[in-house]
């Protein structure tokens, strides 16, 4: 019953598998994910209510429709599973929301001018459905350079935060968002973004969207750089 009510794949959808960085860590991109993804737009628009829900996202957020969290669950259960060892015995549950940025450089937190995790628990897989097009930029994934970490654990979290803290790299003379390699970071991916394609990568790996220094930071969904941003969360040991 649940399958006739989901959304169905397009049928065009194609997908590449990357292996990134010095840790290896998977990469998915999936293009023409959602046969009709222009009704996630449309919902978006007829039911908006978003709202800043936490103090990191540099932006607003809405909750999705519920059965957004089962496509990705029922469709793309195989690949999680081969590329990501997320099987589904093992996934404890997930959330989806619309996303839009819209706060402008100068009213920044510190801690949103840098790349940043989601999850340190390992197993844990972030997914971003792009809803624009690729002038409202894509996501880049990041190492940080002094320490050599990638994927931030709970055994290295307490490192890392100190080496950023000690070597001045929430110091800033003018706030910017992260948009390439800088002193302290370095990118070592970027996927532009592509109206209705879905990348899926660790949680804990460190990212940013690419937010240009031009950027139009417009609060129409139908418009500005709408994302459907999903969080799969694994079992704990």
């Amino acid at each position: 019953m649940l399958d006739s009510l989901l959304p169905k794949l397009h049928p065009e959808l194609s997908y590449k598998f990357y292996s990134v960085g010095n840790e290896g860590t998977p990469l998915l991109v999936i293009d023409n994910f959602i046969q009709d993804a222009q009704s996630l737009v449309n919902f978006c628009v007829a039911n908006t209510c978003f709202n800043k829900v936490d103090n990191f996202y540099p932006g607003l957020r809405m909750a999705a429709p519920p059965r957004y969290i089962h496509v990705i669950n029922r469709y793309l259960a195989e690949l999680m599973s081969n590329i990501f060892g997320l099987t589904q015995d093992r996934i404890a549950g997930g959330k989806s929301l619309y996303s839009m940025v819209v706060t402008p450089p100068e009213q920044l937190e510190i801690k949103q001018c840098l790349p940043h995790i989601d999850s340190y628990l390992s197993g844990d897989l972030a997914c971003v459905h792009y809803l624009c097009g690729k002038e409202k930029g894509g996501t880049s994934l990041y190492r940080h350079r002094k320490t050599g970490y990638e994927k931030i654990t709970s055994e290295t979290i307490d490192h890392y935060k100190q080496t950023v803290m000690d070597e001045g790299a929430l110091i800033f003379d003018r706030k910017s968002y992260m948009n390439g390699s800088n002193t302290y970071f370095e990118q070592i991916a970027s996927v532009d973004a592509i109206f209705n394609r879905m990348i899926i990568y660790p949680s804990n790996i460190l990212h940013s969207g690419n937010i240009a220094p031009d950027f139009d930071f417009d609060p129409n969904p139908a418009s500005g750089r709408l994302t459907l941003n999903s969080f799969i969360y694994s079992k704990r040991p």
